[in-house]
């Protein structure tokens, strides 16, 4: 399927609302030209090498034969072609070969790889997880030993969590660790859905596997983390793939069910903190991942909007039907906004502001994921009755896209974090200041009527967000997934309000403008159903949920 590279988008997503060029003194030479260089290269990657083989991996899928999985026609060469142009190093630290530029920058490049193929994409999306937590976690010699080649993209990475009796809790894990003289692990268990877990696109795959040691404390305080490869000096490790999930989408991306059996592994951070090193990984990955949703989103929405702009019907293009108008403009809105979030999360880690990055990671995730799947579901109804039809390929989005509200961490958990670890640690102040910025964002909106809902928007959050902190805990978390999509509504218009007054683009002046008017008059009703408490969740399952 064809794809076009949205660079102005992108551009004014990264400059001007989410602030890049705020990282001057710490990425001094980045500058303009090196920047659309970079993004024109990954525009032209995703277009002609990635788009391509979308469509022909969706239909072909995957062969498991003896543990070894073949991926489909033209995906080796593919992921030759991303490897040779060093895209999976943008960001890493050049001391292991990486280039050293912002993450958001690269940010942006993987949102092109994963609107053009986001089967294709996974895979470099869980290497660069791999490189940041052995990076944050790892010894010397094993940055030494493994860095080096997953920052080149020679070697890929996994993260293997679930298992088949734990699902999301995952301190009910089984896999063991048991100790050998040397120093190594013998690492025994089985997991679930582990993206890439086996594969022919190279030589090598780096699996950081949570297991426990024999001995350790029940639950997650007993959880450690190791690295387990294919291959260890030159011969197989005991890990191998002996099973492939049957997807609704990413049909070409392996979804492993991983044995491990007396597999050699060596612990990466400290004993029985293996679950905090995890989420170094799983932290990276769940901004991937939103930024999966606006990716799939942008894909669904230029493939909407080239048919609504080629469908006769009643007379006349169905694009100049008002319903039809709504949908396109409701795609292309949302989509910017995803993409302002995302990007800004990634220039707070750039610049090292923890606490913003922090509480803007899990509504990036779960309001951009949820983005993901309404827009490819629009994309489905612009196209009507061959939308359902697998051969007009708006399809495909929507079952590609419905997968990234559940995995690294389901957004109802994206919510209870919002509220659990965000808010209540710092009693609201993060948030606070977001506030204050969509307030200054407002007040620097050209247009009377933008000004005027945003500032009702982020007073309506303000006030949402103390309820959040006085509430009893089982009224904040049944509220919690509410307040996620409120929050999620009024720092996307505030960004697209910063973006459109720096660039001056009228473009999104008017995109706004709809924002504006489409999307936040539904700020009151979110905020009264965040605070609508826990009693009407019990009192509505009386009868069907008894027993």
């Amino acid at each position: 399927m064809s794809y076009r590279a949205p660079i102005r988008e992108i551009r004014n997503a990264l400059e001007a609302s989410a602030d890049l060029w705020s990282l001057k003194d710490r990425f001094p030479d980045l500058d303009e030209g090196l920047l659309e260089a970079i993004l024109e290269s990954a525009g032209a990657l995703a277009a002609d090498t990635l788009a391509p083989i979308n469509r022909l991996g969706d239909r072909a899928g995957l062969h498991l034969n003896d543990g070894a999985v073949a991926t489909p026609n033209g995906f080796k060469e593919a992921y030759a072609a991303f490897r040779d142009g060093g895209w999976q190093g943008l960001a890493a630290d050049p001391a292991y070969g990486g280039q050293g530029l912002p993450r958001a920058v690269a940010l942006a490049c993987m949102e092109m790889v994963h609107a053009a193929n986001m089967s294709f994409g996974l895979c470099p999306m869980l290497t660069a997880g791999a490189v940041e937590a052995i990076d944050h976690h790892g010894a010397p010699e094993q940055k030494q030993l493994y860095l080096g080649k997953l920052v080149s993209g020679v070697w890929t990475g996994t993260m293997n969590l679930t298992e088949p009796q734990a699902g999301s809790d995952v301190g009910a894990l089984t896999t063991r660790a048991t100790p050998r003289a040397d120093g190594s692990y013998a690492i025994t268990g089985q997991k679930i859905f582990i993206t890439w877990g086996e594969h022919d696109l190279a030589p090598n795959i780096i699996h950081l596997v949570l297991a426990r040691i024999e001995g350790a404390p029940a639950g997650s305080k007993g959880i450690s983390l190791f690295i387990v490869p294919k291959f260890h000096d030159g011969a197989r490790n005991g890990a191998r793939c002996i099973g492939l999930e049957e997807k609704m989408g990413i049909h070409a991306s392996p979804t492993c069910t991983m044995a491990y059996e007396g597999a050699t592994g060596w612990l990466l951070g400290e004993e029985n903190k293996g679950l905090a090193a995890m989420f170094t990984m799983m932290n990276a990955a769940r901004l991937n991942v939103g930024l999966q949703g606006v990716a799939v989103a942008e894909a669904a929405y230029q493939k909407a909007l080239s048919y609504a702009k080629e469908r006769r019907q009643g007379g006349g293009l169905i694009i100049e039907h008002a319903d039809v108008r709504r949908m396109l403009l409701t795609m292309k809105a949302k989509i910017q906004a995803g993409r302002a979030l995302c990007y800004a999360t990634a220039v707070a880690a750039d610049r090292g502001d923890a606490a913003r990055e922090d509480l803007l990671t899990p509504i990036a995730k779960a309001w951009c994921t949820d983005l993901g799947v309404e827009v490819a579901s629009l994309g489905v109804q612009v196209h009507g009755g061959m939308g359902y039809i697998e051969e007009g390929g708006a399809a495909q989005y929507y079952r590609d896209a419905r997968i990234a509200p559940i995995y690294e961490g389901t957004n109802g958990i994206q919510a209870i974090d919002l509220y659990g670890r965000k808010l209540l640690r710092d009693r609201g102040e993060a948030m606070t200041v977001q506030i204050a910025e969509c307030r200054a964002a407002a007040d620097a909106a050209g247009d009377a009527n933008v000004r005027a809902r945003l500032l009702d928007a982020a007073s309506t959050l303000e006030a949402a967000t103390a309820f959040m902190l006085s509430a009893p805990r089982e009224d904040a978390l049944a509220g919690a997934s509410a307040y996620l999509s409120l929050a999620g509504d009024v720092i996307g218009a505030a960004l697209l309000a910063r973006g459109a007054a720096r660039s001056g683009d009228r473009e999104l002046a008017a995109l706004l403008r709809f924002f504006a008017d489409s999307v936040l008059p539904h700020a009151s009703a979110r905020a009264a159903e965040a605070r609508a408490g826990a009693a009407c969740l019990r009192d509505a399952a009386l009868g069907d949920f008894a027993g």
